[in-house]
């Protein structure tokens, strides 16, 4: 059986590749930050669907979490998944320095390490995946966190220039607002994001696993979400940036 390794895999998005990836046959290592949860996640996978499911307790926000993720990586895995993220409330200046660093570090150090560690023994045998989750708010100017998720779409770009021709596919998935616990979690009020633009969860995957397999790097679901993206480039930038960042502090 192919293995998937995918971080953040006990909420949101994560958990719904777990799920979706396990359906598919895929053997998991799970990587997320609560053991008891976890370990939940990784039997009730491996009942359901009857594969087995490795539960790797890691914060991917310390040397010592992306250094035991990083070696469970370059062992035998077929797709990576770099999952794991968070969102802040405030804009920069307003939220410490080190929660800062720390996003840095979970959105782009964890991926950079992750990716090198998997990559080798996917190139080595001539196949494999890597999804990495960036954001829409990757094309639009909006703190620390948006330009953390620029920096994993131009990576992700970059790493399948150099090494795609080598039977490996690397892709930067940039999903808008999806029904998760994401927002909820860093405790923002979403109240006034209109219905339509909510992306169901089940269509992100759906989406993020056909573009892998046609070879994409970057997969943009939801057609509001193409529409948004291909407009933002139509639009001078300093308008851009204003746009964006008055409709990122109407939630904070």
């Amino acid at each position: 059986m192919p293995t998937a390794l995918v971080t953040g895999a006990t909420a949101g998005i994560g958990a719904g590749f777990a799920r979706r990836l396990a359906s598919d046959g895929f053997d998991l290592v799970l990587v997320a930050r609560d053991t008891a949860r976890l370990e939940r996640t990784a039997a009730e996978l491996h009942d359901r669907y009857g594969v087995t499911a490795e539960p790797l307790t890691a914060d991917l926000s310390t040397d010592e979490g992306i250094a035991a993720a990083e070696e469970r990586a370059a062992e035998n895995v077929d797709l990576l998944v770099n999952n794991a993220g968070f969102g802040q409330r405030g804009v920069y200046l307003d939220v410490p320095v080190a929660d800062e660093v720390k996003m840095l570090r979970v959105h782009c150090e964890a991926v950079l390490r992750l990716t090198s560690a998997a990559l080798p023994g996917m190139l080595e045998r001539g196949r494999g995946g890597v999804i990495n989750v960036a954001s829409v708010a990757a094309f639009f100017s909006r703190g620390t966190y948006g330009a953390s998720k620029a920096w994993v779409v131009s990576f992700s770009r970059a790493v399948m220039r150099d090494h795609g021709r080598r039977g490996v596919h690397v892709m930067a998935l940039c999903p808008g607002f999806v029904h998760t616990e994401f927002h909820e979690r860093a405790g923002m009020n979403m109240s006034g994001i209109p219905g339509f633009m909510w992306l169901d969860q089940d269509l992100v995957i759906d989406t993020a696993l056909r573009d892998l397999r046609r070879g994409a790097t970057v997969s943009v679901p939801g057609p509001q979400y193409k529409a948004i993206v291909t407009l933002g480039r139509l639009v001078p930038g300093g308008l851009l940036d204003r746009i964006a960042s008055r409709a990122g502090r109407r939630f904070d």
